[in-house]
């Protein structure tokens, strides 16, 4: 009988760390002390901006943009356009999360800025869509 309270209790044990250790996490400063008590980022959003600005900004700049997503040019490449201009987007097909969006739906996109020598691209990793 002992043994079988001793095999139970650590069952337990093993089932509810996942569960305890779930409720914690996220950013923790260099003093040690946690910056979210859910988890998850605390600190400054992507800078909002239009197509214009986002191609003058750093190479691995965070960023969000709004307008619409007019073409597919490739399996995960897309033209985002807004009233300032053009730019291709990558959106990698788990980044939709089941949304269908057409060339007259306005989305927001979040994402990193990726620059060659003569090219700007977003590297997107939130899409939503607006109402």
């Amino acid at each position: 009988m002992m043994k079988k309270s001793a095999a139970v209790l650590a069952m337990i044990a093993l089932v509810s760390t996942p569960v305890f250790a779930a409720q914690t996490g996220g950013f923790v400063d260099a003093n040690g002390k946690p910056q979210a008590t859910q988890g998850g980022f605390s600190g400054p959003a992507a800078s909002r901006a239009t197509v214009a600005q986002a191609k003058e900004m750093k190479d691995d700049s965070w960023v969000t943009l709004e307008g619409n997503i007019v073409q597919r040019v490739g399996d995960e490449d897309y033209t985002f356009r807004d009233a300032t201009g053009e730019m291709r987007v990558e959106i990698d097909h788990k980044r939709w999360n089941g949304q269908n969006v057409s060339p007259t739906d306005k989305v927001r996109l979040t994402g990193e800025l990726d620059k060659d020598f003569n090219a700007v691209e977003l590297d997107v990793k939130e899409v939503q869509k607006l109402q």
